[in-house]
């Protein structure tokens, strides 16, 4: 037997182990409840976040300029929206004709109400 096929032997024992073992892992999962499939789905994404980390880490190493210049782009974008926000805002805030002004729309601006205090009955007068 040459090493290549002791090596294939020996990798296709270990992922019947691990099929195996996922099987009954899955059962165990059923029965242990919410938390045990939170746990999987929670490492799960751990892993997928782990691994497009590495890649865009190798991208940005390969290519430095295009992603250089790609962050360039997207900070002159918001930059552009953060002036258009600012400039619509003081647009509504302007005089509509002489000296009035627009009432404030936002709820944070608004001003307080209290809150009614409720009616007490008169309780009768005794004799």
């Amino acid at each position: 037997m040459s090493r290549m096929s002791h090596l294939t032997d020996r990798a296709l024992d270990l992922a019947e182990q691990a099929g195996a073992g996922l099987r009954q892992a899955s059962a165990s999962l059923r029965d242990a409840g919410v938390d045990a499939e939170q746990w999987i789905k929670t490492g799960a994404a751990l892993g997928a976040a782990k691994a497009g980390l590495g890649y865009a880490r190798g991208t940005v190493r390969r290519h430095p300029v295009a992603v250089a210049t790609a962050a360039a782009v997207v900070g002159a974008g918001v930059l552009a929206y953060v002036l258009y926000r600012k400039g619509r805002k003081r647009r509504q805030q302007e005089a509509i004709e002489g000296q009035a002004r627009r009432i404030a729309s936002d709820e944070s601006e608004a001003a307080v109400v209290r809150p009614r205090t409720p009616r007490r009955r008169r309780q009768p007068a005794k004799a």
